[in-house]
C-alpha cells in the first residue's frame, strides 16, 4: 500500500489547473454494504486519468456512483467546479456535458447503427450531423449505418458504443473497460480516436482500464484502487505500467 506521498503529490500539481472532476471522501455500496471506502480522485480540465486493479476492488462502482448509478453513502462530487447532490439523476449529469461507457453492452442489438447514435444525439444535432461525426471518428460505421448493430463484429461493436459517447462532443468522458476483449488493432484504433478527441476537443477522460499497456498510454496519471480504497496514485510518464502491472495487478 503506498504511504500516501505520491497521492499527495499528485493532489498538489492538480490545484494549479483547472479541475474537470473532483471526488472527496467517496463511500458507496449495494444494499447497505460498502464497496468504495472515502475514495478521492481528480481529473484535470482536458486531462486524462484512468484507474487500475485487480477485479472486484470496486473501480467499476466509483464510476457508477460518480454518473449516479450507485447510491452515495458519503463524499462529495464535483463537476467543473459544481458539487453534484447525492440524489442527482443520470440524466441531469449527462446534461452537463459528461458521457458514461458501461462495461456491459448497452446497445440496441435490433436497431441500426444510425438510429443507435440517433437516440444519443442531443436536440440540437440533427440524425445527418450526427453520423457526419461519427463516420469522422469511424468510417466503418458510416459504411454500415443502416446494419443492425447486433449483426456487428465485437470491435465495431466498440467502436459504436465510443462513437456514442462522443457524438455531443462531451466535456468528460466516462470509460469503463473500453477495450475489453478486443484485439491489438482495434486497441490502437480507439487509442488513437481518444487522443484526437483530446487534442480537437479538450475532452477530459476518466477510464478503468484492466489493460495497463492501453491505459498508460492514454493517459497522463492513474490510481490503483484496492478494496474500495485508492492505494497508490503517480503520473504516467513516471512509471513503467509492467511494474505497476506485477505489483497490484497480476494475481
Amino acid at each position: 500500500m503506498s504511504d500516501g506521498s505520491e497521492i499527495k503529490t499528485v493532489a498538489r500539481d492538480r490545484s494549479r489547473a483547472t479541475v474537470a472532476l473532483a471526488v472527496s471522501g467517496l463511500t458507496s455500496g449495494y444494499a447497505g454494504a460498502k464497496v468504495l471506502h472515502g475514495v478521492n480522485l481528480e481529473v484535470p480540465t482536458g486531462g486524462a486519468s484512468c484507474v487500475v486493479g485487480r477485479n472486484g476492488m470496486g473501480k467499476s462502482t466509483l464510476l457508477k456512483t460518480i454518473f449516479g448509478l450507485v447510491p452515495r453513502m458519503a463524499g462529495e462530487v464535483e463537476l467543473f467546479g459544481s458539487a453534484l447532490d447525492a440524489k442527482t439523476r443520470p440524466h441531469s449529469i449527462a446534461r452537463r456535458g459528461v458521457a458514461y461507457i458501461a462495461q456491459e453492452q448497452a446497445l440496441f442489438g435490433d436497431l441500426t447503427v444510425e438510429e443507435n447514435i440517433s437516440v444519443a444525439l442531443r436536440e440540437s444535432l440533427s440524425v445527418e450531423e450526427g453520423m457526419a461525426r461519427v463516420t469522422e471518428l469511424f468510417p466503418k460505421l458510416g459504411e454500415r449505418r443502416a446494419q443492425m448493430a447486433g449483426t456487428l463484429s465485437g470491435g465495431e461493436q466498440k467502436m459504436l458504443l465510443l462513437a456514442r459517447g462522443l457524438v455531443n462532443r462531451p466535456q468528460l468522458l466516462i470509460l469503463d473497460e473500453i477495450t475489453e476483449g478486443l484485439q491489438p488493432s482495434v486497441r490502437h484504433l480507439l487509442r488513437e480516436v481518444l487522443a484526437d478527441q483530446r487534442e480537437k476537443y479538450k475532452t477530459t477522460v476518466l477510464a478503468v482500464e484492466q489493460d495497463l499497456e492501453f491505459a498508460f498510454s492514454l493517459a497522463d496519471d492513474f490510481a490503483v484502487m484496492s478494496v474500495g480504497e485508492i492505494v497508490k496514485t503517480g503520473f504516467t510518464r513516471e512509471h513503467r505500467w509492467k511494474d505497476v502491472a506485477l505489483e497490484f495487478v497480476s494475481v
